[in-house]
């Protein structure tokens, strides 16, 4: 696989190729997605060389749906972005509450890509309810 000027990283969850036993990478924009979800998935405090390095989300499982919940939650973001995402320009952050009655919120993120000046979104599913997506 040619070196990626965007980045190059292990697959988010990690899987191996079963014929070369090798760790399957992604580049590029896939790259920069699955960054996004792992820093919006990670705790500050587990990894052990970068303490800071995370979200802190699931602090939030609780508290009620209200402006200040959503401007927080949209600050702590911003941040984690600002100091651990450097390959992007973050634009916006939305919160879509209209499933939070199912124990769903959505966190859209908008964002252009520094090197390429190319505009992408992603959308994280933040779950209230444990458990809820399990059929």
């Amino acid at each position: 696989m040619p070196d990626s000027f965007l980045g190059t990283g292990w697959s988010f969850p990690p899987a191996f190729d079963k014929m070369s036993g090798a760790v399957e990478m992604t580049s590029d924009e896939l790259d920069i997605q699955r960054s996004l979800q792992i820093l919006l998935s990670t705790r500050k405090g587990e990894r052990v060389m970068q303490p800071d390095y995370g979200c802190n989300l699931d602090e939030m499982v609780f508290e009620p749906m209200n402006t200040t919940f959503k401007t927080y939650i949209r600050e702590m973001i911003r941040t984690a972005i600002l100091y651990y995402e450097a390959r992007i320009d973050l634009k916006t952050v939305k919160i879509d509450d209209s499933r939070e009655s199912d124990g769903v919120i959505l966190i859209i993120l908008e964002y252009t890509i520094r090197v390429t000046n190319s505009r992408f979104n992603f959308v994280y599913p933040f779950y209230k309810n444990e458990g809820t997506e399990i059929k």
